[in-house]
Order: C-alpha cells, then structure tokens, then sequence
C-alpha cells in the first residue's frame, strides 16, 4: 500500500511538472539542425491555451499577441514569452501569448479581433489588411540593419542540382502556405523563371521553416524554399547548401486589428520602436538574435506591401472578389 501510494505522488508530481517541463525540454542542442515534423501542440494543449486566455480576456488590460510559425509551438514561445514582458513592462497592459489551433488562421483571428496583436509575415498581413482592414505596426529589422528578407532555396551538401532551373521535376518543399519566406516568395522565383507547380515531381507545406528544412536534410523532398538567417546558419553549419537566393522583400512585423483602442496602438507602437534587443531590452530575452527582428523594429507602412500585394494577386493568394472574412 505505501508503495502504490509513493507512485501515485510521483504521477502527481510529473503532471504539475508538464507545463514548465513542455516549454523548457525543447533546448537540448542535441539534433543540430536536425527537426520533429511531428513537433507540434496537440489540439487538446491548444483549446486548453484558449479556454485560458478566453477567461483572462474578461480583464480589459489583457491584450492577446499570437505569432506566425517559425520553428516549433515550445522554441517560439521561448522567444516571445520574454519579448511579451517587455511589452508589459512598456505600456502597462497584460499580454497573454495566443497559440492558433490547426482548425483556424492568424488572419481570421486577427481580423475577428480574437487576438489583437500578431506577429506575421507580409504575406499573412497582405491578406489580413484586405479582408479585414487589419494595420500594419511595425517592420523587423534584420542582422544587415534592413527592415526586410529574403527567401533562400536549400538543398543537401551532396546535391548534383546547380541552380533553380534545375529544379524541374524535382521534389519541393514549402513552409506554411501562408508564408511570405516559405510560399509567396518562392512562388515568385518560380514565376519569374517559367517553372509552374506542374514542372515539378511534388511538393508539399511542411507548416513551418523548420520542418521544410528537415524535408530536405533527411532526404525527403529534394529543396526547400525557407527563410533566410535560418537557411544561412543551417549552411554555416555544413547541414545544407545554398541552391539560390530571393530579391530582398518586406521583413515580417507586428500588426493589429481595427477594433484594438487607438491609444492602445499607439502606445504598444511607440514600445516596439523604441525596443533595444541588443543593448537595454537585451537582458532577458531569449535567442532574440535568431529571429527575424533581432535589431528591433522600424515603422510599417502600407506602401512598403506594394510590390508584394501584387505579386500575391497575380499568384492568386489574394482574391479581389473574395468577401471579408473569408478563409485564406
């Protein structure tokens, strides 16, 4: 009897432990580039995040920041935990991370004012501000101090392919389909040298950066088309090499919705300019310098979309006609 009681304590205990034991385990160092396409929140982990944040959104401070998928749910949230504190610390109101589950999208839920703050890439908010008229905040500035990037496509050390025509019934693999780095980008190479999605042998959305670049590395798709400082680092590492590389684009940022109080925006804004990741604001962060806004952040601007917002037409990512609040 005490022995099966001195089992159920330690079945208590890991069950209190899981939640700081699911976002700190992900930082063994162990796979060296190497990532889980599995690795990803479960839909039950997901609706219970919601169902918290839903109870503390009764609160009028409590401001809810979701965020376009980069590596995986636990590295992200290491990231933005810290960043949200700053926040916090800056404007005086709460902000609670918002984890988007598979049956939705950050466009709809940013539109829908369910989050009121997001960071996503350019082509997220390209589709966000047409159907929803959500506005542009501010723009990551990179490691060259650009508040834009590039698409980089990736293929194994040992690859026999030398340049993007080459890639022609080949196997492509694809971040999120609602990517700028991942998808709209690529899509534009593609364009620009004749090859259709019907040249190739396959492709497929792998979700996220990471998951596209361990497509290519375990030799499951041939390229990946991803985001650059990761694509860079991961052949700074002898994981991958460069095949080519984009024009650069329009760097993801922060935006919100039109339902969020304009002094609301306005101070939140005035925060994200003036945050220092490298020198005051560096302290407490985590691996800040390996996103895509490790120097902080510029003001954005409608006008910096233009280019992409048409590419993105023409690609058929944005439908004129559409109605509002229709699915991306």
């Amino acid at each position: 009897m005490k022995k099966n009681n001195t089992h159920l304590i330690r079945v208590i205990f890991l069950f209190l432990l899981f939640p700081y034991w699911f976002l700190s385990s992900c930082d063994s160092g162990s796979d060296k580039g190497v990532f889980d396409l599995n690795d990803r929140l479960s839909e039950a982990e997901l609706q219970q995040q919601q169902q918290q944040q839903q109870q503390q959104q009764q609160h009028k401070n409590v401001l809810l920041f979701s965020f376009d998928l980069r590596s995986s749910p636990q590295e992200d949230a290491r990231q933005y935990l810290p960043f949200l504190k700053f926040l916090e610390n800056s404007t005086g109101y709460q902000f609670k991370l918002h984890f988007v589950g598979k049956n939705s999208n950050i466009i709809d839920e940013l539109g829908n004012n369910q989050i009121q703050f997001a960071a996503i890439g350019a082509t997220s908010f390209i589709a966000a501000q047409h159907r929803y008229g959500v506005i542009p905040l501010v723009r990551g500035i990179n490691h060259q101090g650009k508040a834009e990037y590039r698409s980089i496509f990736i293929v194994r050390p040992d690859s026999k392919l030398k340049g993007i025509t080459d890639i022609k019934d080949k196997h492509l693999a694809f971040g999120s389909k609602t990517s700028t780095q991942g998808h709209l980008i690529p899509r534009i190479i593609l364009a620009e040298h004749n090859i259709g999605l019907n040249t190739l042998a396959s492709y497929a959305y792998t979700e996220s950066h990471q998951n596209c670049a361990n497509a290519v590395v375990s030799g499951k798709f041939n390229i990946c088309a991803m985001q650059d400082t990761m694509a860079m680092t991961m052949s700074g590492q002898g994981l991958v090499r460069i095949l080519s590389t984009s024009d650069f684009y329009p760097s993801s940022g922060i935006a919100t919705n039109k339902n969020v109080p304009t002094e609301v925006i306005a101070k939140v804004k005035k925060a994200l300019l003036d945050f220092q990741p490298q020198s005051k604001d560096k302290l407490n962060l985590y691996n800040w310098d390996k996103t895509e806004m490790p120097k902080g952040f510029v003001e954005a601007k409608n006008e910096d979309y233009t280019k992409l917002r048409k590419w993105a037409i023409r690609l058929g990512f944005i439908k004129l006609d559409e109605p509002q609040g229709s699915k991306p």
